[in-house]
């Protein structure tokens, strides 16, 4: 990974933000509900009631291997080749694959990282924010084990009958307005324009 500039001005201003929207909580429930779908500790041995923090869920992520086990647990052979290799290319690599395939599962582009979000480690708040978007796919696609984030709506269409309908035009919203109550007649605010010679 080549070394990154600190970045001054706005550039540090805006990786500042980014940092500060990092919670420890949500990164908390994405490790618990990785470990429970791949059936193993991420970090074997360290106390599972205390957050890895931004640094080490960093480590912990960056080669991508995690991820795609963790794609291939929620969907068998999602990810066909993974790159045990620790060569900055195999890294990318393995993230993408996981991307692919988390999208070929249903998860929103919209909703997923950069890999190098991940990589390069400029936004692990859009990570964890992925991580809970899968969470919201698996309970959609079924899986049957801990759940993250909440349930995503179904689609739920509604059907009225056409004496409702009728009923429903005889009702003036009050989005539309009302002649009714106060109203803005005869109010001024300021001294009026006047043109004179």
């Amino acid at each position: 990974m080549a070394t990154r500039p600190r970045g001054y001005g706005l550039t540090a201003e805006v990786n500042r933000k980014i940092l500060e929207k990092y919670d420890v909580n949500l990164e908390q429930e994405a490790r618990l509900w990785i470990e429970d779908v791949i059936g193993e500790e991420l970090v074997p041995g360290s106390d599972r009631n205390q957050p890895l923090g931004h640094d080490k869920f960093h480590e912990v992520l960056k080669d991508g291997l995690v991820l795609c086990r963790l794609i291939n647990a929620l969907k068998p052979g999602s990810v066909k080749k993974m790159n045990k290799a620790k060569a900055n290319f195999f890294m990318m690599e393995n993230i993408g694959n996981f991307l692919k395939a988390a999208t070929d599962y249903g998860l929103p582009v919209h909703d997923q990282f950069h890999t190098a979000a991940l990589f390069e480690r400029t936004n692990m708040t859009q990570v964890v924010n992925t991580l809970h978007a899968l969470g919201r796919a698996a309970q959609k696609n079924g899986y049957q084990g801990r759940t993250i984030g909440v349930k995503e709506s179904a689609y739920n269409p509604r059907n009225f009958s056409e004496d409702k309908l009728r009923e429903g035009q005889t009702i003036i919203g009050l989005q539309m307005g009302t002649n009714r109550g106060a109203n803005q007649h005869g109010l001024n605010f300021g001294k009026s324009r006047s043109i004179t010679d």
